[in-house]
């Protein structure tokens, strides 16, 4: 019964996001959201062929929809009555972003930087770009929960940022970035804290 129950749900979602499909097919970025595709199934563990992991992703993990939509441009207003993006994750218009991007949840997630590179993977509460300007990411970085990345710098490729980092410098190839060291203060009397 519950796979009954599971093909029809994913009948009716392929009905609903028949549209986005027409459009991944005939676009010009074809090539792009398809190595999307592919390496969003590839992470999520995902066996699918193309146009069923689409919809998949377009159903089930909503992010991607962002990334779709950014890469449609402004045919995204039309297909977002039937599947609206998440508000929360916001991707500027004005950037360069390789193929093969892949965002984990994307709830509050700001998006802007002067070009991220190929297969990237950004997690939820990240924020790049702002301050002093817009980053420019190069490929196979990762860029985990509560991250923020500002200024004109440059994250080369292969490195990761560690959750709640704040990265305002240039990163090279192959580095991790952690976040500041907690320190923890202890008090022997409540006096003490007023010296």
């Amino acid at each position: 019964m519950h796979n009954v129950l599971k093909n029809i749900k994913f009948f009716l979602e392929f009905i609903r996001c028949f549209p986005h499909l027409i459009i991944f097919y005939l676009h010009r970025n074809n090539s792009i959201i398809r190595a999307d595709v592919i390496r969003s199934l590839s992470l999520l563990e995902k066996r699918y062929s193309i146009p069923v992991g689409f919809i998949y992703l377009l159903s089930f993990h909503k992010p991607f929809r962002n990334v779709f939509y950014f890469r449609i441009g402004t045919l995204k207003s039309i297909l977002n009555i039937f599947c609206s993006e998440i508000s929360s994750l916001y991707i500027y218009r004005n950037q360069t972003i390789g193929e093969g991007l892949f965002i984990w949840h994307g709830y509050a997630t700001l998006i802007g930087s002067k070009s991220i590179g190929e297969n990237c993977t950004i997690n939820q509460q990240v924020t790049i770009g702002t301050f002093n300007g817009y980053p420019t990411i190069l490929d196979n970085v990762t860029i985990n929960s509560g991250a923020i990345v500002v200024g004109d710098i440059t994250i080369g490729n292969n490195s990761v940022i560690g959750a709640n980092a704040t990265v305002f410098q240039d990163v090279p190839d192959n580095c991790t970035v952690y976040p500041a060291q907690s320190k923890i203060m202890q008090w022997n009397h409540i006096n003490d804290i007023a010296k």
